[in-house]
């Protein structure tokens, strides 16, 4: 039997999701949002990409990435084996999610549209001879883990859509919040979610 879809026709018009309705942080500029969402990556270093399968089996498959730099602030680098299978995912659908997340549980998805370049130039720019440590030298003169090495490129992701969460309390007030909504069934309001649209990307690619 089907599941039926949740009904709200009883909720007294309150909102249906109330802890987003409580943490929603709209009244900010698009330049800090993206100017929060840039630090927060930047702090987290590490994030998972998920792709999906190129062997057509419909699964969603994640891996932790490195970040290398940004662009503008909502474009995204990763080194990449263009021999990996994270590149032939990419080659059958570029669309991927990139997911960031530290210890005090704030996090960031951003939804995007990825690209492999080899651009040797690129490569070079952003080449850490610690790649030598994944790629290996297989010893033919070629593929040595060098900047010159022909495996290695950059993934590009393109911003599409983000939303994230970051902390508007320290700890000791989050810790208040919580226990005052545990006891009186009110809302904690301990987080800054926020939004930033197809549309707001496309403003701010139009400006910077």
């Amino acid at each position: 039997m089907a599941q039926q879809p949740l009904s709200h026709s009883n909720d007294g018009g309150k909102p249906a999701d109330p802890y987003k309705a409580a943490n929603l942080d709209q009244d900010i500029t698009l330049a800090q949002k993206i100017e929060d969402l840039s630090h927060f990556i930047s702090g987290c270093k590490f994030g998972m990409m998920t792709t999906r399968d190129a062997n057509k089996s419909g699964n969603l498959v994640s891996r932790c990435m490195a970040l290398v730099a940004k662009n503008g602030g909502i474009d995204l680098l990763f080194h990449c084996n263009n021999e990996s299978g994270k590149t032939n995912d990419l080659s059958e659908d570029p669309h991927v999610n990139l997911s960031f997340l530290n210890t005090t549980g704030e996090w960031a998805s951003v939804s995007g549209v990825a690209s492999v370049v080899s651009d040797r130039e690129l490569v070079k720019k952003h080449y850490s001879p610690q790649l030598k440590a994944w790629l290996g030298d297989l010893e033919d003169g070629v593929h040595d883990g060098s900047e010159n090495d022909p495996r290695i490129g950059i993934i590009r992701v393109k911003m599409v859509t983000a939303h994230y969460s970051i902390s508007s309390k320290n700890i000791l007030g989050r810790i208040a919040e919580v226990a005052q909504g545990t006891v009186t069934g009110k809302v904690a309001s301990v987080n800054k979610l926020r939004e930033i649209s197809e549309a707001d990307v496309d403003n701010w690619r139009s400006s910077h």
